[in-house]
């Protein structure tokens, strides 16, 4: 059984770093389950994310992802994909921290302008200039996803399969 706090892996970076996909590989190599806590969020509310920031904001965005956060450290087993800005609030990073190891998927903007730049789906890049919007959320970010991180991996460099089995055996 994985040695770890809680015995759940967290995946945090920015929007595009394959938290969703390279997690579901790890849950299926570890045998655990998966948990995407937007798709949980847009469980709980029975609306998608963009409408919730349509009504609510991204306060309201924040506030409603922090009361998933909080639930999750009452999780085993488990693989869990955070939202971009999820280490926006301190609260949020203990209860990430108290569920389980944490693995920073650290990519360009370059590659994250690649893998997003067509999305309807990421309220923060309906903008004009996605890719200076993706490069000033990851200047304003990386050091937040560094400081809570246990293990950093390189997103882009392999596929999601071979990143799930590299964060397994630093696990």
């Amino acid at each position: 059984m994985l040695a770890v706090r809680g015995n759940n892996v967290v995946l945090v970076g920015l929007m595009g770093a394959g938290k969703s996909t390279v997690g579901r590989e790890l849950a299926s190599y570890l045998g655990f389950s998966f948990i995407d806590t937007d798709d949980e969020l847009e469980r709980r509310m029975g609306v998608t994310i963009p409408v919730i920031f349509d009504v609510e904001g991204e306060e309201g965005f924040r506030l409603r992802e922090a009361k998933v956060i909080a639930d999750m450290p009452d999780q085993k087993n488990s693989v869990i994909s955070t939202g971009g800005g999820v280490v926006l609030r301190s609260e949020n990073k203990e209860y990430l921290k108290s569920a389980g190891k944490i693995v920073y998927l650290s990519a360009s903007a370059d590659i994250l302008y690649n893998r997003t730049k067509n999305s309807k789906k990421r309220p923060l890049l309906q903008k004009t200039d996605i890719k200076k919007t993706i490069e000033k959320l990851l200047s304003e970010r990386e050091d937040l996803y560094r400081d809570v991180a246990d293990i950093i991996i390189e997103s882009g460099k392999w596929s999601p399969k071979e990143m799930a089995k590299k964060i397994a055996e630093r696990l």
